[in-house]
């Protein structure tokens, strides 16, 4: 369950990430990539890699920018945001 909404920003717990995915027409391969249900591409950050559910960390407004959850993506979010 989506657990807090404030100023535009969505939190999650581990168990909600595949219903939120779900929500942008996404899922998860075999392999736990996120993949697009209807065609089973990958899905991929905006430097091109592959994205697997353990790494997912959100999406971004915009085109749905899909994040990781290592620390140079969301260094590089947070100097984006500023």
């Amino acid at each position: 369950m989506i657990s807090k909404f404030h100023e535009g920003v969505i939190t999650f717990d581990e168990s909600t990430k595949e219903e939120l995915l779900s929500c942008f027409g996404k899922t998860v391969d075999d392999e736990g990539y996120i993949i697009e249900r209807d065609t089973g591409q990958k899905v991929v950050t905006q430097e091109g890699d592959r994205i697997s559910i353990e790494e997912f960390a959100g999406i971004r407004k915009g085109s749905e920018i899909y994040l990781k959850s290592d620390l140079p993506s969301l260094i590089k979010l947070l100097d984006t945001i500023r």
